[in-house]
Order: C-alpha cells, then sequence, then structure tokens
C-alpha cells in the first residue's frame, strides 16, 4: 500500500492509472487494523493501493462523504466509482480488485454492477435460492460458505447482528434473507 498525505497527492497519483484504490483507515484501530489486513489478503497481482490515515489526512475522507473508517475508496480511469466500508473478508475485497469492470449494457448506457456478497451454508434452502435468482438475472456475486469460513461468519454477525444466512452485503447494504423486493431495488432489478 503506497501512503498519501492529501486529497492533491491521490488525484496527482491516480492520473497514471486505469483501477486503484484508497483505504482510508485509523491508526490503532481494531476495526481499521483487520481492514488493512483483509485488503492485504485479498490483492490481485498489478492492483494499485493508495492508504491514507484520517487522524493526519483531514481532506480525503471529506472529499468523498466518508463518515466512517475503514472505507476503501474505488476509482476507475482516474474517477470515483464506489466504496466498500467496515472490514470485510480477504474473499470479499479480492472479488472487488478482481471484478471492478463488470459491465452491464443497456441500449442507452453502461451500468458498473454493485459489489454482491452471499453468506450462506450448503444445506439452506434459501440460499440455494438466491444464488439461483442471481444467476437467472446475471448477477455476479461471490458466495462465502460461512459453515466453512468461522471469520467470514463472525464478521457477518458482527455487521447485521443476525446468525441466520442468508445475507447479501449489496455495496454495503445488508439483506437478511431471500428479500426479493429489497434486493430488487438495491440493484435495479425490474
Amino acid at each position: 500500500m503506497i501512503e498519501v498525505n492529501s486529497h492533491n497527492e491521490l488525484v496527482k497519483a491516480l492520473k497514471n492509472t486505469n483501477k486503484a484504490y484508497c483505504l482510508l483507515y485509523k491508526k490503532d484501530s481494531e476495526l481499521s487494523e483487520c481492514a488493512i489486513k483483509s485488503v492485504k489478503e485479498g490483492l490481485s497481482e498489478n492492483t494499485i493501493i493508495f492508504s491514507a490515515n484520517v487522524s493526519e489526512v483531514k481532506d480525503i475522507h471529506t472529499k468523498y462523504n466518508v463518515t466512517t473508517v475503514p472505507t476503501l475508496l474505488i476509482f476507475e480511469q482516474s474517477k470515483y466509482i464506489n466504496l466498500a466500508k467496515g472490514c470485510n473478508s480477504s474473499e470479499y475485497y479480492k472479488s472487488i480488485f478482481d471484478e471492478i469492470s463488470i459491465l452491464k449494457k443497456t441500449e442507452t448506457e453502461q451500468k458498473v454492477q454493485k459489489r454482491v456478497t452471499v453468506y450462506s451454508t450448503p444445506t439452506c434452502t434459501y440460499c440455494t435460492q438466491i444464488k439461483k435468482y442471481f444467476i437467472e438475472k446475471g448477477i455476479k456475486f461471490t458466495d462465502i460458505d460461512v459453515s466453512k469460513n468461522t471469520k467470514a461468519a463472525e464478521e457477518m454477525v458482527k455487521r447485521s447482528g443476525q446468525q441466520g444466512v442468508p445475507q447479501t452485503n449489496i455495496n454495503g447494504q445488508i439483506v437478511i434473507g431471500f428479500d426479493r423486493l429489497k434486493i430488487n431495488s438495491l440493484l435495479g432489478i425490474e
């Protein structure tokens, strides 16, 4: 990770990148340390990650209306396109680094798909239904089996306060169960 000391420094560094990220964190924060570790574990080859400690760098988080850290800012073609809040699993960050350019084309525009992560177990029928639904609708998603990944299970409970599955994280918004109306609304599915 490349530490930046101001928004101007970040903007200059982004000019030479196609895809880049900036992790905003607070030094000595347990949640920030968790995010730093997960981001490093999820790194893909040639991934460019900048970082800024909001205790010292005061102008980056305000430019992007970030009020909580850790937050990963996502840039494509030097333009801010999205963010991921909190400490997520390394698999979640890897999906962001590997699939940032997933585009769904319509006749009039191109739209970047929101990040979708499904927390599930193999024996859960609603988990199977939600994954089939995403496949039918052409929605790319990351599936995390919480029965085999205790760290992801703990993070899921910490984020939502719930143990039941499926839980779906759509760009930081948690959907409990197979709530088709909420999922359709968040993903723009008609």
